[in-house]
């Protein structure tokens, strides 16, 4: 069912792991691990009823091409916009899980003050974009914060990073956004994470060319196909697009070959993936996948990837349990005022 061999992906040789390369894989493999385990905690609890606001969608297989992505960046100069399943790449970025937890848990405390979509969350000041629901607008919008860097003249080295499905490329927005970051050649990273189904609908009913990473050469952008099960490989693919980009290479599109390992969101069972496709390489554990490189390699031994098992979990529970005593917003005492402008506000405005 898969439209592409991973034997014609970008990989990883063992030229390519330098000091400085061993460094960057460890500490993504972290941002993995701490996603993972933020996550099952946030499914737990979702299935368990009543404690979190709104859906949960996980990431599960999809964190190393995530991360591998969001550590090349620079926050508070570079643009992030993740999508969904982008919570390792949040991390990566430099978003502190207890943001995370605020917002799914509705606390005042958090960067939407329990007022939004626990995925809409962001600190845009911070360059930490929120998402937008509507699949594909976010690379219209990290492309336009780029241009208005470019038209104030503080562009400089920094570039753009968005995420998005390989259901959300068949988009309109997601088609515009790239052709005109393609037309203004601005420094985008786009990040296409082909997770084979556009919620149930298989690549074999959204696209007809034979890999998606096909579909630079139209925008005439430079295009490169990983696997995202392979952190490594994904580290080394990221690592020169972003050099390339901010060299003023223009946008480079990214495609990641992999199975999400859960249903669209906790609601959705799965159940339409056959056996065969839960049987591809492209099926496998990134995270599994990590853990096993850096043993083979000698970068940490089991007891040591145990023991940073157990702190990540100390770690997610002691958030959780700070969190679970803060404050949601009362509805008689908020200021449920949306813009940050007062003279902007519907009907105090005199035109």
């Amino acid at each position: 069912m898969f439209n592409v061999s991973l034997a014609e992906t970008t990989t990883c040789s063992e030229t390519d792991l330098t000091v400085d390369f061993r460094d960057q894989f460890l500490l993504t493999y972290q941002h993995m691990l701490l996603s993972r385990v933020l996550e099952e905690k946030l499914g737990s609890l979702y299935r368990a009823g009543g404690r979190i606001v709104g859906g949960v969608y996980l990431g599960k297989g999809q964190e190393a091409f995530s991360a591998a992505l969001g550590v090349q960046l620079r926050k508070g100069r570079d643009i992030y916009g993740p999508l969904i399943r982008d919570q390792a790449g949040r991390i990566a970025f430099g978003e502190p899980i207890i943001d995370t937890v605020r917002t799914y848990l509705g606390a005042v405390t958090g960067p939407m003050r329990g007022r939004d979509g626990n995925i809409h969350r962001g600190r845009p000041k911070e360059g930490h974009l929120a998402m937008i629901s509507h699949l594909g607008s976010l690379l219209a919008v990290v492309a336009g914060g780029l241009f208005a860097r470019r038209l104030a003249g503080t562009l400089k080295d920094s570039i753009g990073a968005t995420s998005i499905g390989d259901g959300g490329t068949s988009t309109g927005a997601f088609h515009e956004g790239l052709n005109m970051a393609a037309v203004e050649k601005l420094p985008i990273i786009v990040s296409i994470a082909n997770n084979q189904y556009a919620y149930s609908t298989p690549n074999t009913r959204q696209y007809a060319c034979a890999n998606l990473v096909d579909r630079a050469a139209g925008y005439g952008v430079e295009g490169v196909a990983v696997d995202a099960t392979d952190l490594a490989a994904c580290l080394k693919v990221f690592r020169a697009a972003v050099a390339r980009a901010r060299a003023g290479g223009g946008p480079q599109m990214i495609v990641g070959s992999l199975l999400r390992l859960a249903g669209h969101g906790e609601h959705d069972d799965a159940s339409y993936v056959p056996d065969k496709a839960r049987k591809d390489p492209a099926a496998r554990d990134c995270l599994a996948v990590a853990e096993q490189f850096t043993l083979d390699h000698g970068w940490m031994n089991e007891a040591e990837v145990r023991e940073l098992h157990e702190e990540v979990r100390r770690n997610v529970d002691q958030t959780f349990s700070k969190v679970s005593k803060e404050p949601t917003p009362d509805p008689f005492k908020e200021n449920w005022q949306a813009l940050s402008s007062a003279d902007l506000v519907e009907g105090q405005h005199e035109a």
